[in-house]
């Protein structure tokens, strides 16, 4: 997991809420602009968390809000190009610890433990967004 918290050390000063935070905008459509308060259910943080994050963040070149043209109370939060950089030497990180991880199991075991682990997740979405029975 230090690797992964390493991108912050050695490149772009970037923490693991960070790093989640630019994921979570760049897989979002960039046609319809994320609010604050969607980016912090996304994350699952509270809406001050998220504001004080957006802070440090904008304040350091890799977003920028804008007021919502839909709504004048919120804050639309973009990605700026220097984020895709960090953001994709945090990917590589993570998949090199990922791939590490994973080589001492078999293919047959890494498909199994996958599926388990999509299972987990759907049921843990299901929870979230009270469709569980």
């Amino acid at each position: 997991m230090d690797q992964l918290t390493g991108v912050s050390k050695n490149s772009q000063a970037l923490t693991r809420a960070q790093c989640r935070l630019l994921g979570v905008l760049a897989r979002h459509d960039a046609a319809q602009p994320m609010s604050q308060i969607e980016l912090a259910n996304r994350l699952g943080l509270s809406a001050m968390a998220v504001a004080g994050l957006c802070d440090r963040m904008a304040a350091a070149g890799w977003i920028r809000r804008v007021p919502s043209s839909i709504d004048r109370r919120a804050n639309e939060v973009h990605l700026e190009t220097k984020a895709q950089g960090a953001l994709d030497a945090a990917l590589a990180i993570s998949d090199d610890l990922q791939a590490e991880t994973l080589a001492a199991l078999t293919a047959q075991e890494r498909a199994q433990m996958l599926a388990l682990l999509r299972g987990i997740h759907a049921r843990l979405l299901a929870q979230a967004t009270g469709e569980a029975k």
